[in-house]
């Protein structure tokens, strides 16, 4: 790794940190005014514990060579051996710290299904929890090449379609269903309080997106280059495709589905941003803009409150992108290319989606079963939600004892 590639990296790293105080305004503002404080501190306060997990155990058990396909070894605990500078000029510090930063924004988009009902302590022990029991081991899968469980056999992601938003978003729908829909839902009134913060976390997170998905070619090359163009371009799209879906079923085009169509197109390209062309990631942010747009309809049909839309947006999107990389994958885009994963639209054969069917298969039931044996011993002991009377006061003045707005 020269200076040049370095430089990108961290530039990357900052970009990526940057997307959980988006993340945060994001939620912020779809919340109910006296919960925007919570919902601000549950995002931030995974910049607290996450790179602390992060330096004890998760980077050795998720990232070590060595180790078996399922998970990694103790190594590197509390970063024993992790170089500034390698001796073939890479910097496995940079690329830890790196890493870190999706680790850290990966539990806060749980968050936004939660929203206005859980026990801010009963955040604070979910968060390292879950950090261990289900990303760990997901990244080790996905991530470690012939080291992993996933990797070794074929499946692709380029940059946390399913360690990030698959498992978030199957975490989500089982925390929501052990916690329960909040009061008054679907019978009274729950509107976002400020759309413009919504808007503006927005574009927080496609700017910082750009270090999620560009900063993956983990270089200043061609791959790069290819990604940050697919990730504008998908999340455009997307958003014109989730507008057009609103204005057909609803009859209005709104700044919530703008907003929610750009993300949906961001999470929709993670997982290809590196391994297909301009024609493939702009099927992947139509398709990721629609299906998201119909998604988020279910928890009104199926009955489970999903609050801010984590399910319909990241675990949707997330398999959006994922399995359509089995149709559209250009193997003529990739650092070294192998026509082999090149996706059936490209001359490929069904191998590589069924690898990308089984690999987003594996991470959703994982994420969802341990999320939800996590959230009911939980629940059994120390409680995940508020009183009522809380829950009805806000959970800024009941669990932080401040308000947003005076």
């Amino acid at each position: 790794m020269d200076a040049v590639n370095a430089v990108w990296v961290l530039v990357s790293a900052a970009l990526v940190l940057f997307m959980v105080p988006g993340l945060a305004l994001f939620y912020g503002g779809m919340s109910r005014s006296k919960n925007m404080l919570n919902m601000l501190m549950m995002n931030m306060v995974c910049l607290g514990i996450v790179p602390i997990v992060w330096v004890v155990a998760g980077y050795t058990l998720s990232s070590a060579p060595s180790g078996t396909k399922l998970i990694g070894n103790f190594d590197h605990l509390f970063f024993k051996g992790v170089d500034l500078v390698a001796e073939d000029g890479s910097s496995p510090m940079l690329l830890a710290f790196f890493a870190l930063t999706f680790a850290a924004i990966t539990p806060a988009l749980i968050s936004g299904a939660v929203a206005d009902r859980l026990k801010f302590s009963a955040w604070v022990v979910f968060v390292p929890v879950w950090l261990m029991l289900v990303f760990v081991p997901t990244w080790a899968w996905v991530f470690r090449g012939d080291n992993g469980l996933l990797s070794s056999r074929g499946s692709l992601d380029f940059a946390g379609g399913t360690v990030v938003h698959v498992a978030a978003g199957a975490s989500s729908l089982a925390m929501v269903l052990v916690l329960g829909r909040r009061q008054g839902w679907q019978t009274e009134p729950i509107l976002p309080h400020n759309l413009p913060f919504t808007m503006l976390g927005a574009g927080i997170l496609w700017f910082g997106w750009f270090g999620f998905n560009a900063g993956s070619a983990l270089a200043v090359n061609e791959v790069a280059v290819q990604a940050f163009v697919n990730t504008f371009l998908a999340a455009a799209v997307a958003m014109v495709a989730w507008l057009v879906v609103e204005k057909v079923v609803d009859g209005h085009a709104t700044s919530l589905g703008a907003a929610s169509g750009i993300v949906a197109g961001l999470v929709g390209i993670t997982p290809g941003a590196g391994f297909m062309g301009l024609a493939g990631a702009t099927v992947v942010g139509a398709v990721a803009g629609a299906v998201c747009a119909l998604a988020v309809r279910l928890k009104l049909k199926l009955g489970y409150d999903d609050a801010l839309d984590v399910v319909g947006v990241h675990m949707a999107g997330g398999l959006v992108g994922g399995l359509l990389i089995g149709l559209v994958a250009d193997s003529s885009m990739f650092a070294e290319p192998n026509p082999d994963r090149d996706g059936l639209f490209f001359g490929g054969g069904l191998g590589l989606l069924g690898e990308q069917i089984l690999a987003n298969a594996v991470v959703l039931v994982y994420a969802f079963a341990v999320t939800w044996v996590i959230a009911t011993v939980l629940n059994a002991t120390i409680g995940l939600r508020v009183a009522p009377d809380s829950e009805l006061e806000g959970l800024d003045r009941s669990e932080h004892a401040e308000a947003a707005y005076s």
